[in-house]
């Protein structure tokens, strides 16, 4: 996919994330818009570093890891980026990607047939997986912590 593609991707889910910000969740559209445009510059600058760097890293851990430095306490704008972002919903960011992916999905539908029931129950043990190791996670944690 091209990088041009990739960030008018980026704004259309940007901008559809703000609506939903709005219906779901009551936050006004020009109160998430800082935080929406810090979210897509994050967005923009890992997918423009998995270009860059010649080490192939998928852009989510770039992503993750400009997030996590520019909200790091130690960060000097890590309380007015915090303040931003935390009004604009995580779940009215998940809509327009969900959607965005079964789109993808169905445009290559006959390689989905192909893959058919092995696909169905590779997802099963991989939600499960991720269920239960999420759940002993926190149950060590918690445990440990005192709080259980």
């Amino acid at each position: 996919m091209k990088t041009k593609d990739t960030l008018f991707i980026m704004v259309i889910v940007g901008v559809l994330s703000l609506v939903g910000n709005l219906i779901g969740y009551k936050n006004g559209i020009m109160e998430s818009i800082p935080g929406m445009i810090i979210l897509v510059a994050i967005c923009v600058c890992g997918v423009l570093l998995t270009k860059v760097i010649p080490v192939k890293i998928p852009s989510v851990a770039y992503i993750v890891l400009i997030g996590s430095l520019l909200t790091f306490p130690g960060f000097p704008f890590a309380a007015v980026v915090s303040d931003y972002v935390k009004k604009v919903s995580f779940l009215s960011l998940t809509t327009p990607i969900l959607a965005y992916s079964g789109i993808s999905i169905g445009k290559d539908l006959d390689s989905f047939a192909k893959i058919g029931w092995k696909l169905v129950l590779l997802s099963c043990f991989v939600f499960i997986g991720t269920y239960l190791s999420s759940a002993i996670i926190a149950q060590l944690i918690l445990k440990s912590m005192g709080q259980i």
